[in-house]
């Protein structure tokens, strides 16, 4: 009688480890989905970034005598821009990331920026002032998709960190997302020249 209860008490603490093992791997892998769910938004929006920049390649040719050399390093930049599997968040690879758009809105700049000194009434063009409106808006949403993954990373990394989930977290190999961080120099104040 002594031996069935005391396996019974076994049984019931093993259960209860179980059901929390389960309910934690559960709770852990909805919010890593979460995180992953924001990423595919913050991707999302930089394509629509990348979208743009054959619109401003566009909008550089429309404006007569262009030079061809102009427009090289945009679309050399747009064609290495990389794409950055949701299953693979790390801080190096979020950074590998940004630096690629980073090249990418920094060579669009400049190309415009030349094009619009040597053509100035490419200012007062529609294309041209639809594209700014277009930029304008695909950048604040950038950064709301940037801040939104950066919320769901926080949220998740703390459940994965935080004792016991801790353990649960090595087991079933949960590991500590990258965070996506502004740029080195951007802290810097833009000149107004280097704006479109």
């Amino acid at each position: 009688m002594k031996n069935s209860k005391t396996l019974w008490i076994i049984l019931g603490i093993v259960a209860i480890i179980a059901m929390w093992a389960i309910s934690a791997n559960n709770k852990m892998t909805a919010k890593s989905e979460k995180a992953k769910s924001a990423w595919g938004d913050v991707q999302a929006d930089y394509q629509r970034r990348k979208d743009l920049v054959s619109q401003a390649i566009n909008v550089v040719k429309g404006a007569g005598n262009y030079e061809a050399g102009t427009l090289e390093a945009v679309i050399k930049a747009r064609n290495n821009v990389i794409d950055l599997d949701k299953e693979d968040l790390t801080e190096e690879n979020i950074s590998k990331f940004q630096a690629a758009y980073d090249r990418m809105s920094q060579e669009m700049t400049k190309a415009i920026n030349v094009t619009v000194e040597r053509y100035p009434e490419l200012t007062a063009t529609k294309n041209y002032q639809e594209f700014q409106t277009q930029l304008e808006g695909c950048e604040n949403r950038i950064n709301v998709s940037r801040k939104k993954f950066n919320e769901a990373v926080q949220d998740y990394n703390y459940t994965v960190k935080r004792f016991p989930n801790s353990i649960i977290a090595g087991m079933f190999g949960f590991k500590e997302m990258g965070y996506f961080q502004a740029s080195e120099g951007a802290d810097q104040a833009p000149s107004t020249e280097s704006l479109l």
